[in-house]
């Protein structure tokens, strides 16, 4: 069954408020952050106003993260070509041009082609901006899994009134499709900034695996985007951990809810399965002696199961993972939270991670028992300082 993974608005806005109700005091402000869009740095003006798009599991759906530094983009010339309105279709060849549909751009990243169609019959789009954005976030995809996860994705730009980047959607039905929606007066710090499209890439990298199993795809593109993007040097590593210190105790079940795959809430499947994400993140690693993490995980998946062009089952997927890190941690982490509700006690898990109650303002503690963990989880890349 080919689904899709969307990000909507106003079934997701409804289901965020009912997430926020009894939420402790500070998480209402990286919840609404989450909700409008916007990278955690922004929380502050984006807490006063609950209005924008939020994540939803509306049609099995996905939300998306992205961002970079503008000056990012010339380095990248030479990975990635693109074109500018007039100059005609720009791609690394020939063949990748004739690969793509009539009218779309062909942009190359690492071997895999990425079809661009704009579709702006106002033309207000500034779309060298778009071109630099789209560029940004598929290398910081393709650098967190050591290649771009799909060899062809169609990606449409939906031109829309006003700023920002206004949600995404993800689809495998007849080939890979990625759809973003961008107001026409956006700016380079917006797209910059903007956490949508790298969110939509990595779904590429996970197989369908039914909607029951949605939590996963969710989670996953929410934990992997902050990480990506700290490690890539496009967002602020401490402006990461400050969202998932705050935004990480939405997704604990609640009284009366049952276990992951019996409880599909926004709640649930966002911050819940992020929260997966980060306890098998750092299970792996204590158990590997912090050689390998989940990453090590997500990039054999990739390669042994060929993304979200195939369907898998759950529990071969999370076996292969297991495998390229001689654990049972995702395993077993899932056998344990898949019908059950469990309540991990997450104050612990920050103190021994060193991560304090405000992140912004307060200092990590660099000699907590886990503090070496937190510290190679966002690590930055070397060429990327």
């Amino acid at each position: 069954m080919h689904a899709s993974r969307t990000l909507g608005i106003l079934s997701g806005l409804v289901a965020a408020i009912a997430a926020l109700t009894g939420a402790a005091p500070g998480q209402a402000a990286a919840a609404s952050a989450t909700l409008v869009g916007a990278a955690p740095s922004q929380a502050a003006a984006a807490s006063a106003t609950l209005a924008g798009a939020a994540p939803t599991q509306a049609a099995a759906a996905s939300a998306t993260p992205v961002g970079a530094a503008p000056g990012q983009a010339a380095a990248a010339s030479a990975t990635l070509a693109s074109a500018a309105p007039g100059q005609g279709a720009a791609a690394s060849g020939a063949a990748a041009a004739d690969r793509c549909a009539a009218r779309s751009v062909a942009l190359s990243v690492q071997g895999s082609i990425l079809c661009v169609l704009i579709d702006d019959p106002a033309r207000a789009l500034r779309q060298r901006l778009l071109f630099d954005w789209i560029e940004r976030s598929a290398r910081i995809v393709a650098a967190y899994y050591a290649r771009f996860p799909a060899p062809l994705v169609e990606l449409r730009i939906q031109a829309a009134p006003g700023r920002g980047v206004r949600g995404g959607r993800t689809t495998n039905d007849s080939g890979l499709v990625i759809q973003v929606s961008v107001g026409r007066e956006v700016t380079s710090d917006e797209l910059a900034a903007d956490w949508v499209l790298v969110h939509e890439m990595v779904h590429l990298a996970l197989p369908e695996l039914g909607r029951r199993h949605n939590w996963l795809a969710e989670g996953l593109a929410v934990y992997v985007e902050g990480i990506a993007r700290a490690q890539f040097g496009n967002r602020d590593i401490t402006d990461v951990w400050a969202e998932y210190r705050h935004s990480m105790p939405l997704g604990l079940p609640r009284a009366g809810e049952g276990g992951m795959d019996q409880t599909p809430t926004w709640a649930r499947t966002y911050w819940g399965g992020a929260l997966y994400c980060l306890q098998a993140d750092v299970a792996i690693r204590e158990q590997t002696g912090n050689r390998i993490g989940l990453q090590t995980a997500l990039r054999t998946i990739l390669k042994e199961t060929g993304g979200y062009r195939a369907e898998r089952d759950i529990d071969d997927v999370l076996r292969i993972g297991d495998a390229a890190t001689g654990t049972r941690v995702m395993q077993d982490l899932y056998r344990q939270n898949k019908s059950t509700a469990i309540t991990p006690d997450l104050d612990l898990l920050w103190v021994r991670l060193g991560i304090p109650i405000d992140p912004k303002s307060q200092p990590f503690d660099d000699h907590a028992p886990l503090a070496a963990i937190r510290i190679a989880i966002t690590a930055r890349y070397p060429e990327h300082p």
